[in-house]
């Protein structure tokens, strides 16, 4: 083989190098072979580019700024592909750099610390496998000397293929209209173009909702929550979704659960209403839905919770202290500190620990809910000395998150104890890393496992139908879409509770029992907080004493 060919051979593969780079995918639904016949106008205006640059220290910088832009491009796209798959959006470079953390310990409770470690060193390896190759891709083209009317041709092709970039770019972001244009030709630089106009945004954005948070026309009420006579509970339901009302698969197993669950607890004298929220987010971050329904404000993204903590905003349980209530939150998955707690309102905080499960865990999931509901009863419902006070608590379930392997077994309440009875149920059936091998087995077990929560749920109710609190039950999100099959962002709420109360909640809009009507339309979860307020906040001799 000549030198000739060699070289020539040497600038096909860089420029396959850098091809490569420039097509992958940052969408599921982009990872087809078809991407592959999609030509990037990017791949001409660098390698002409770099071909007419005469200065070394000029190719020196214009490598480094590729190769640099590139590579942050190219974790972008992985990024996003992962944020699709797992909650339904792209990546946001200000919101999500928190849930790399949250992320890691997710995987190290669904395939165990070896495999995650190891897992984590080749992604490392793999980006620094890409940097170099791009790096190299660079050099093989900004090192090939051409004469001088190839030179010009080049630089004429580089800014030709640049102009159309532009004009492709400002088409995809809606800036202005090009006939006959070529949808993804100009996609890395988009994806950049893309990124830097969110951050700005989401900064923009940030500076609103810091004033908007500080806006709160419950401040110095009066009579917040007189018409409640009794403990509250809101229950979060880990990934109950609207899928469960609506999707055959799951619908034929969940609605004859609640048909039976609400059936039962009619006939024990207890009152429920029920309808849709909107949630502020899909597959995940179940801490934005319950600051978003607790501060009255939409939360979608990891800036807005932060700006909320900060705003002095205050919450459902600020608001019921101040009203004489007792409040609490509880959380089996909170495993580590959890400073933001200070911020919500709870005078009470049993995480993982507090909660003293002794039994195994179910893989990521701590414990199973019913010992969750069983804890908070003995810790926090029992009587409390001379602490009269009703309970106003948020329980955040769990054993319907992923994994959802193994599922737990509603048993006897009685019997529940130390949590030592669930050991052999949390050892059963394939480990996930087999069970995920197959998304329809996924699909099987998480319908499994909310109809365990609903089950535990209902049947806690039923518990205590003879001195009833006042329970809303609320999905915190819709699964991820390809678990759920339903990309909506909607979840069921249920209020549940002596009928002086729910009866209250006719206004809503909601259905009577456990089944939401399929017309009635969802309400943005954000408007729960003041809903709750206004309606539960009217003196008593309103209300029909029960």
């Amino acid at each position: 083989m000549t030198s000739r060919m060699r070289a020539c051979l040497r600038l096909g593969a860089a420029a396959a190098v850098l091809y490569l780079v420039l097509i992958q995918p940052n969408h599921p639904a982009a990872m087809t072979w078809w991407a592959l016949l999609v030509f990037p106008l990017e791949l001409p205006v660098i390698l002409f580019g770099l071909l007419v640059i005469d200065t070394a220290r000029l190719r020196l910088t214009v490598r480094i700024v590729i190769t640099a832009a590139l590579s942050v491009i190219a974790l972008l796209k992985t990024a996003d592909y992962a944020m699709f798959t797992a909650l339904t959006r792209g990546f946001n470079p200000v919101a999500d750099l928190p849930l790399i953390e949250a992320g890691l310990r997710l995987l190290v409770g669904a395939i165990g610390p070896l495999l995650a470690t190891g897992a984590l060193l080749m992604a490392l390896a793999a980006v620094a496998f890409v940097i170099s190759a791009i790096w190299w891709a660079t050099g093989v083209w900004a090192k090939t000397s051409a004469p001088m009317p190839v030179a010009r041709a080049s630089a004429g092709v580089a800014a030709l293929s640049g102009a159309l970039a532009v004009a492709e770019i400002g088409q995809a972001m809606g800036r202005w209209s090009v006939p006959g244009s070529i949808p993804g030709a100009a996609f890395t630089a988009r994806v950049g173009i893309e990124r830097v106009d969110m951050v700005v945004r989401t900064i923009d954005e940030l500076r609103s909702f810091n004033a908007l948070a500080r806006q709160d026309p419950y401040v110095d009420a009066d009579g917040l929550f007189a018409a409640i006579d009794r403990d509250v509970l809101i229950v979060f339901v880990e990934s109950y979704g609207r899928t469960s009302l609506d999707t055959p698969f799951f619908a034929e197993m969940h609605r004859a659960t609640l048909a039976r669950s609400s059936e039962r607890l009619a006939d024990l004298g207890l009152s429920m209403r029920s309808g849709i929220l909107s949630a502020p987010t899909r597959g995940g971050q179940s801490w934005l839905s319950h600051a978003t329904f607790a501060n009255g404000l939409w939360i979608s993204d990891q800036t807005r919770y932060g700006a909320a903590l900060a705003s002095g905003r205050a919450t459902l349980f600020h608001l019921a202290e101040r009203a004489g209530f007792r409040t609490a939150a509880v959380m089996p998955q909170i495993t580590l500190e959890w400073p933001e707690a200070d911020f919500m309102g709870f005078e009470t905080v049993l995480a993982a620990d507090d909660l003293d499960y002794r039994g195994l865990p179910f893989n990521w999931v701590t414990m199973p809910d019913q010992y969750t509901l069983s804890a908070m009863d003995r810790l926090l419902r029992a009587e409390t000395g001379d602490d009269t006070r009703p309970l106003f608590a948020q329980v955040a379930l769990s054993s319907s998150h992923a994994p959802w392997v193994p599922v737990p077994e509603l048993i006897d309440w009685d019997t529940v104890g130390n949590g030592r009875i669930f050991d052999v149920m949390a050892t059963q059936g394939d480990p996930p890393d087999v069970v995920w091998r197959d998304r329809d087995r996924v699909r099987a077990q998480y319908r499994l496992a909310i109809d365990y929560a609903l089950q535990t749920v209902f049947d806690y109710a039923a518990r205590h139908a003879a001195e009833p609190p006042l329970m809303i039950v609320v999905g915190d999100h819709q699964a991820a879409g390809f678990v759920a099959l339903d990309e909506r962002p909607d979840v069921p709420v249920h209020v549940i509770g002596p009928e002086h109360l729910v009866s209250l909640v006719a206004e809503w809009g909601f259905a009577p029992g456990l089944v939401p009507g399929d017309q009635i339309p969802a309400i943005p979860m954000d408007q729960m907080r003041n809903m709750i307020l206004d309606t539960f906040s009217r003196d008593k001799e309103r209300d029909t004493a029960g």
